[in-house]
């Protein structure tokens, strides 16, 4: 057993193993900045059609796609192969997800009424094959360790990865791909968003395959499905979901999600109208705040794990929660009140980009912490199912982050309707009448929403202590921390 559990140490603890599980993330931040940031402003500003349509559309995609998560991640908790429970899905995802992405990208020449079908249809393939890599690929933390520290730490680094992976494609995007004259023509670019298309379903394929062939040796490592699967049926799948969900922490951090995500999806859909049309930024200054994002995702890479070591999980994400959320909707309320610089004046770009890069690095550790709570319910679960189900949890955190991140889009697309946004025309036309509308919505909708959302993450209940407490109840009924999908391969 010590000769297995050092053969286990050398390859889940080795830096590649490591570096791989983080890669994995990219795909997640491509595919997340494509639907949260561009889709909105490309089918309605660059191809005309109606936002509240391409909204409606991207929320119907939103739902459909979340209920596919509790089934992804419970057929792949309970999947019997010689490459575990988690790697047939990543790698079988891999060449239709680059697919799919490419055709969102790049459609045809269709009327509006048709287009808003081929976009349904286009984005629902996306996302339902997205949710067939991620939901494995993520559920593989709290197999590759059980330590409460190094779990943070892991997802530290794959949150890294997303957001340097998603920003990456966005700089590029905004600085190099769309023929902008600085005047926001563009967001209006439609050759610049299909030559993205390409760019970015090509970096979906590359890291899908380096993240399932860099983790591929741990698989005889990892824990496989204690029971022989029985016939599926629609029944029982509920039932030992709900089960499994049928915990008071997970209830906190869901409903947490909830809100959380809803606020993810305004803030996402209206980050280009913000920074294009309401602070008057040209698309070049707004590629550098999205670049700024890789600072502030390698300081929420320290942050994270040292707040998570030194205050537990909980404390830490409301701590810093209500430093991120009180500044984030700060700087436009304050333009309402005629208390930020004019636009043009040379101080705004600065003063924006500061606070962006340190609020944004409070909201990414944020995430973090919340994600590594995730794994924390598995053992405490497990103590009553006698079933390891990372993949249900983590399925059911991006069911409540794809529905109601829809839901925001939504509401987003909703808002801009609202207040008759004008469509397919520049920034420097737009009357500052409907500029002042957009802010008066879009701050006290995203404050309210964070609120509600750290309110609820105060009835989390698992710490430290809980946590140890779990692995200890485990390890006295004989449970071993790791049950190996098949024998180690002699070396």
């Amino acid at each position: 057993m010590e000769e297995t559990a050092s053969a286990r140490d050398r390859v889940v603890g080795s830096f590649w193993t490591r570096l791989s599980y983080a890669v994995g993330g990219i795909p997640y931040g491509v595919k997340g900045n494509g639907f949260s940031y561009f889709l909105l402003l490309f089918y309605s500003q660059a191809l005309g059609m109606d936002a509240a349509s391409v909204g409606l559309a991207i929320f119907i995609t939103f739902i459909c796609d979340a209920l596919s998560d509790p089934i992804v991640g419970y057929i792949s908790d309970n999947t019997h192969s010689r490459w575990g429970r988690r790697h047939p899905f990543m790698y079988a995802a891999a060449i239709p997800v680059a697919a799919a992405y490419w055709f969102l990208w790049n459609p045809p020449d269709l009327s509006n009424e048709t287009m808003f079908w081929y976009l349904l249809a286009v984005a629902i393939s996306v996302r339902t094959l997205i949710t067939i890599y991620e939901v494995p690929s993520s559920a593989l933390v709290a197999e590759l360790t059980s330590d409460y520290d190094e779990r943070t730490r892991f997802l530290s680094m794959r949150n890294m990865f997303i957001w340097l992976g998603g920003v990456t494609m966005a700089v590029i995007t905004l600085g190099f791909l769309l023929d902008d004259d600085g005047a926001g023509s563009g967001f209006t670019d439609v050759d610049g968003f299909r030559a993205y298309g390409l760019m970015a379903s090509s970096v979906l394929l590359v890291a899908i395959l380096v993240s399932a062939l860099g983790t591929h040796r741990a698989i005889p490592y990892l824990h496989k499905s204690a029971t022989v699967p029985e016939k599926f049926s629609i029944t029982r799948l509920i039932g030992e979901v709900f089960e499994t969900l049928s915990n008071r922490s997970f209830a906190a951090l869901f409903l947490a999600t909830l809100f959380a995500n809803t606020a993810s999806g305004v803030s996402g859909a209206l980050t280009f109208y913000i920074y294009g049309y309401f602070w008057g930024f040209s698309a070049d200054q707004t590629s550098l705040i999205v670049a700024s994002v890789a600072i502030s995702s390698i300081l929420a890479f320290v942050i994270a794990p040292r707040v998570s070591k030194r205050f537990d999980k909980r404390k830490a994400a409301l701590g810093l929660g209500f430093l991120a959320f009180t500044i984030a909707p700060l700087p436009v309320t304050l333009r309402l009140f005629g208390l930020m610089p004019a636009n043009g004046d040379p101080i705004l770009f600065p003063l924006i980009l500061g606070i962006v890069i340190i609020d944004l690095a409070l909201i990414i550790s944020v995430q973090i912490l919340m994600q590594s709570m995730i794994a924390d319910l598995v053992e405490d679960a497990q103590l009553k199912t006698n079933r390891r189900n990372e993949g249900v949890f983590f399925a059911a955190i991006s069911f409540t982050r794809k529905a109601v991140e829809g839901f925001g889009i939504l509401l987003a697309s909703s808002i801009l309707a609202l207040i008759a946004f004008p469509v397919g025309v520049p920034p420097s036309e737009v009357p500052d009448a409907a500029l002042f509308r957009l802010g008066t919505f879009y701050a006290p909708t995203l404050f309210t929403l964070w609120m509600i959302m750290l309110g609820l993450l105060t009835l989390y209940r698992i710490d430290r202590k809980a946590h140890q407490a779990n692995l200890d109840a485990l390890a006295s009924r004989d449970v071993p921390e790791f049950a190996p999908a098949q024998a180690p391969e002699p070396k």
